[in-house]
C-alpha cells in the first residue's frame, strides 16, 4: 500500500473479520510502500488491537510489484493471498479461494475480473489491449481479467522466491510457473477512498515490462522491420535509376528524402527496442534489491523478547 490513509479504516473493517472467520490461525502482513501520508501510523495504532498484523515499512517508494514481492519474502503462511489496500478486490473470496486451493490441491487460484463497470471506458480498452497482447507474447497460461489478487501455496511462494528475475512482473511470473491452478470471479469495486497509485505512465511500463521480461518477440520485429525498411531501400534504387535513365534526376529529391526519413525511424525503433533488452541485462548484471525494509514488527517483537 501506498498513501492508502483514507482506504485503510474500511480496508481494515471488511479484511479483519474474513480472516478471524477462516477458523485457522492466521499473520496479515501489510507492506507499507514508502508512504508519506500518516499511513504508517494508522497501521501502527491498528496493530495495538491486532496482534495478527504485522507491519513491514519499506524505506522508500519502491512500487507495486518490488512491495509484493517484499511480503512474498517475508510470508510464512502455508498459503499467502495478494491483496491491494484500495479494496477494488473484495476480501470476502479469500475463504472461497482457500476452500478451492484445498477441495482440488491447487498452489494457485487467480481473482477474475467477471465485471469492470467500475472502470473507466479508457481504463477498460487499455486492459483489454494489455491482457491480449501478454496472452499473444506468453501463452493462454496467463489468465484473461486476472490482476494481482490471487492466492498461492508456500510451494509455488518458494518457486518465486528462487527466480532471479529483478524486474518481476507477477502477472505472468505466476502462470509462468505452471502449478495447478483455478479461479474464483468477482466484480471489481471502485477504490474506497483516495485516488489510484496506477496512471497512465506506470500502466506503460508495466506492458514494457511484460513484453521485454517475457517475450523475444520486439526484437523479431525489429528484425522483420529491418528487413522491410530493406526492400523499401531496393524500391528506390530501382525507382532512382531508372529516374536517372529517364533524365528526372531532379524529382528524386522527394523520395531519397522521404526514404532517408523512413529508414532513419525504422533504425531509431529498432535502437529503442535493443536498447530496453540490454536495460534489462544491465539491471540484471548490477543485482540491486528491488526494496529495501526500514522496519518489520515482527523482528522489533522478537528483539524485545530476546532482551526481556
Amino acid at each position: 500500500m501506498y498513501n492508502e490513509v483514507e482506504a485503510l479504516p474500511v480496508l481494515v473493517s471488511r479484511l479483519r473479520p474474513v480472516l478471524d472467520g477462516l477458523g485457522v490461525p492466521y499473520e496479515l502482513v501489510a507492506v507499507d510502500d514508502g508512504s508519506t501520508d500518516g499511513t504508517a501510523e494508522l497501521l501502527g495504532a491498528f496493530r495495538l488491537g491486532w496482534p495478527e498484523l504485522r507491519v513491514i515499512g519499506l524505506r522508500r517508494n519502491s512500487g507495486h510489484q518490488a512491495a509484493l514481492t517484499a511480503g512474498l519474502d517475508r510470508a510464512v503462511g502455508a498459503y499467502v493471498v495478494s491483496l491491494d489496500a484500495d479494496l477494488q478486490d473484495p476480501p470476502e473470496k479469500i475463504p472461497e479461494m482457500l476452500t478451492l486451493a484445498r477441495g482440488e490441491e491447487l498452489d494457485i487460484v487467480y481473482g477474475v475480473r467477471a465485471d469492470r463497470a467500475s472502470d473507466s471506458g479508457f481504463k477498460r480498452w487499455t486492459a483489454g489491449l494489455y491482457y491480449r497482447l501478454v496472452r499473444r507474447l506468453a501463452g493462454p497460461s496467463v489468465p484473461a481479467q486476472a490482476g494481482d489478487f490471487r492466492l498461492l501455496s508456500r510451494a509455488a511462494v518458494d518457486a518465486l522466491k528462487a527466480l532471479p528475475d529483478q524486474q518481476r512482473v507477477y502477472r505472468l511470473l505466476v502462470p509462468w510457473l505452471g502449478f495447478p491452478s483455478g479461479q474464483v470471479t468477482y466484480e471489481r469495486a471502485p477504490r474506497a477512498a483516495g485516488r489510484s497509485k496506477y496512471p497512465l505512465g506506470r500502466m506503460i511500463r508495466l506492458a514494457v515490462d511484460s513484453v521485454t521480461g517475457f517475450s523475444a518477440a520486439p526484437l523479431r520485429l525489429a528484425t522483420w522491420l529491418g528487413g522491410f525498411a530493406f526492400l523499401v531501400c531496393l524500391g528506390l534504387m530501382v525507382y532512382t535509376l531508372g529516374a536517372h535513365v529517364l533524365g528526372h534526376t531532379v524529382a528524386g529529391w522527394t523520395s531519397l528524402f522521404a526514404g532517408v526519413l523512413f529508414i532513419g525511424a525504422v533504425q531509431l525503433i529498432c535502437v529503442g527496442l535493443l536498447g530496453e533488452y540490454v536495460a534489462r541485462i544491465y539491471t540484471a548484471l548490477q543485482n540491486r534489491p528491488t526494496y529495501f525494509v526500514g522496519h518489520d514488527t515482527a523482528e522489533q517483537t522478537q528483539e524485545a523478547a530476546r532482551r526481556s
